[in-house]
């Protein structure tokens, strides 16, 4: 909110290069926030993915999960106005390339009831597979497929 008074000041007083200068912060803090948000989302889809891979079984609740965050990182990467993306699939696969690890980590403390450490669980999985399948579901949601 500070920063909408500081940009309305800056627009009065005609000094439109602080101006603009402000817009294009506070653009990359908006991107910033979208990208935290895909992340996070990404880390759940790759969690249950990965638990999915290396048990060889499913639940619903997984399965709702993922449809979840897929569909969340979808919404919050949809460019309104001009029916676009933030970020394109290869920002997408980056994205997802970042937030293994961590899920991974994550996955090894719910499966196979923490028998198994991530470097032990992730030699139990294919993580270009894994991450293939993520930015697939990603994808199928942002087609509208099942928004």
């Amino acid at each position: 909110m500070e920063e909408l008074l500081e940009l309305r000041r800056h627009i009065e007083q005609q000094r439109y290069t602080e101006a603009l200068d402000l817009l294009a912060e506070m653009e990359e803090m908006s991107r910033e926030d979208k990208l935290n948000k895909i992340y996070s989302f990404a880390e759940i889809l790759l969690l249950h993915l990965i638990k999915q891979g290396a048990e060889q079984r499913t639940t619903r609740s997984w399965e709702l999960s993922m449809r979840h965050a897929a569909r969340q990182i979808a919404r919050v990467n949809k460019r309104y106005k001009s029916h676009g993306t933030y970020l394109s699939a290869s920002e997408l696969r980056a994205v997802l390339t970042e937030a293994y690890q961590p899920a991974l980590e994550r996955a090894a403390l719910e499966a196979f009831e923490g028998r198994y450490d991530d470097v032990e669980l992730g030699q139990k999985v294919d993580r270009a597979t894994i991450e293939q399948k993520a930015l697939e579901l990603i994808i199928t949601h942002q087609e509208g497929q099942h928004i």
